[in-house]
């Protein structure tokens, strides 16, 4: 009962009352979300830990297994089952439904076996639990995926409505990011000492765990930092590598956090690590220095495509105009992705709702080669919270792609690249908060400079 009872004491049912009550004003049909159930490893009763949809969480507070509310006229009705007499035993002993109706503001609660009973003409949201998701289909008798209809109304009013945070979101994320700044400097100073990735991991890991939250996403620390999302662990650390760390935290109650710093096993970057470094960098303090509300995400990301591209010129790699070289996509050899994305209850917050959530209406993903991976496509508008991180890869299978490097065989000086091969990739993210009168880095204190970075990796 204790964990899921300090999640109650966390949270005020007002605060939930209003995100309800916004939604109302945006959806006149009745909304019924689910929260999901946990997902089975091998078999039954070995469980993956279970985390609610997110969108439940945002309207209901707390993650209820199996859970389901009814939203509609700012009122909220909770569907749950008791828990069955056993349950105790394993899993100690829970509130009950009336309980937890009462401290997340529900106006009446039912068992489950009452769903059905009130879907007519209901709106909902597809979870990624496939068996929920098997379960709303046949309750609804549709497919919720892709959204149309009324369900697309709704997924509309949802991205309004978590588009940009309260201050109770606030709190959460600030926590996460300040649990995960502690874990970056924790696998920092363990670096001198550790043989391989999965020393640092453990290391970054436990920090989050020690605080009672849990990793956002699955942790990227990897000598091989071109590997975008790298989950291997098992590669030695040796003097000349480069250890790059994506990791964040969630707190309880699902809010994210998302940093990525870059640092040399030894302690020191050698000239062509520190070069690079410093480019990228640049990139990052650029757009950062232009976040502020009604600023483009999409400018933002061109300037860093622009920063990268011209820090590349000057180090002899790229040759030409920065303005027709990022026209022609030459940035995307090394800067593949998006300079960012929305952060919130999901670490790419609400990208289970594909573009709807990240790009503004009207607006179609790029299929440049450049822009195809831009997350975000939206003007920055205050509350919202947004990661930069700009990097630099060298993969393979981008450089000695036939035809790129065809096409970019004139304005890549393949040779001066070639004194480059101790940068595998290199990247530098931060949490940014747009406010009223320009931004807020949640992340702020953890240090990003070579040499701050450099004396951290020592050990200090």
């Amino acid at each position: 009962m204790g964990k899921l009872q300090s999640f109650i004491n966390e949270m005020s049912s007002k605060i939930l009352q209003k995100r309800r009550q916004g939604l109302a004003e945006l959806v006149k049909t009745p909304v019924i979300l689910f929260a999901g159930g946990a997902a089975s490893r091998n078999f039954p009763a070995n469980r993956f830990p279970f985390r609610a949809s997110s969108h439940f969480l945002y309207f209901a507070g707390l993650p209820l297994e199996n859970g389901v509310i009814r939203l509609e006229n700012g009122k909220m009705e909770l569907f749950l089952d008791e828990a069955p007499p056993g349950a105790a035993l394993w899993h100690g002993e829970m509130p009950t439904p009336d309980t937890i109706a009462t401290h997340i503001g529900a106006d009446a609660v039912y068992p489950l076996g009452k769903l059905a009973d009130f879907t007519v003409n209901a709106a909902t949201v597809a979870v990624c639990d496939a068996n929920t998701y098997q379960k709303q289909c046949a309750l609804f008798n549709r497919e919720i995926t892709p959204p149309l209809g009324i369900d697309l109304d709704l997924v509309k009013g949802i991205v309004s409505v978590r588009l940009t945070h309260d201050e109770a979101a606030l709190v959460e994320l600030r926590k996460a990011a300040q649990v995960a700044i502690a874990a970056h400097k924790t696998g920092m100073r363990a670096t001198p000492g550790a043989k391989t990735e999965a020393e640092v991991r453990g290391a970054m890991e436990g920090v989050i765990i020690a605080q009672n939250m849990s990793c956002a996403y699955g942790s990227i620390v990897t000598v091989h930092g071109e590997v975008l999302h790298n989950e291997r662990y098992d590669h030695d650390l040796h003097p000349g590598d480069l250890l790059l760390a994506d990791v964040g935290a969630e707190t309880a109650l699902g809010w994210a956090s998302d940093i990525t710093r870059t640092w040399p096993v030894s302690g020191k970057f050698s000239p062509t690590q520190r070069d690079i470094y410093d480019v990228v960098l640049a990139a990052h303090d650029a757009c950062i220095a232009k976040i502020a509300p009604g600023v483009e995400y999409l400018d933002i990301h061109l300037l860093g495509a622009r920063v990268i591209t011209q820090g590349l010129i000057d180090l002899g790699i790229l040759r030409g105009n920065v303005i027709d070289l990022v026209e022609m996509d030459a940035h995307a050899l090394f800067f593949p992705h998006g300079i960012g994305h929305l952060l919130g209850l999901d670490v790419h917050d609400m990208e289970d709702l594909g573009d709807l959530a990240g790009y503004e209406s009207g607006r179609v993903r790029s299929d440049r080669f450049g822009l195809s991976y831009l997350r975000l496509n939206r003007p920055l508008l205050p509350g919202m919270l947004v990661t930069i991180e700009p990097g630099f890869y060298q993969v393979s299978a981008i450089l000695n792609h036939p035809q790129l490097r065809a096409k970019y065989q004139e304005v890549v000086n393949w040779e001066r690249l070639a004194q480059f091969q101790d940068v595998r990739g290199i990247r530098i993210e931060d949490d940014v908060l747009v406010t009223a009168n320009g931004k807020e880095i949640l992340t702020a204190d953890l240090p990003n400079s070579a040499r701050e970075i450099e004396s951290l990796s020592q050990g200090y």
